[in-house]
């Protein structure tokens, strides 16, 4: 891998991590009102914080296997997401961050299990 995908893979894991922590400690207050209009329970808007930012931690470890399930369970949570916004009817708009953040993962995850390969 090239030094440069290297140097934008790991400028794409920073920019991920702090993006996530920014919405789910920053701006908790606007996930609460959020989490409101998706009728989902309080319970499960905490949970769903807890995982993103231990999620977003494995990502920022350099450890290959951790990178991995972080990516992965981030996937997932933004697929879930993108069904809850469209469930609730939410224009494009709203839906953007979790495309971005889904391929920020996916971009991060390719990399790293291309990395595994050439090693």
């Amino acid at each position: 891998m090239s030094i440069y995908i290297s140097a934008l893979l790991t400028m794409c894991k920073v920019i991920l991590s702090i993006s996530i922590f920014y919405v789910w400690v920053v701006r908790y207050k606007n996930i609460t009102e959020e989490f409101k209009g998706y009728n989902y329970p309080l319970w499960f808007r905490d949970f769903t914080g807890i995982l993103m930012l231990s999620f977003s931690a494995m990502i920022i470890k350099n450890e290959t296997e951790l990178i991995i399930l972080g990516c992965l369970g981030i996937i997932i949570q933004m697929l879930g997401a993108l069904w809850t916004h469209y469930m609730v009817q939410n224009p494009l708009r709203r839906t953007i961050p979790a495309f971005a953040v889904l391929g920020l993962c996916l971009f991060i995850l390719y990399f790293t299990i291309d990395l595994i390969m050439l090693t």
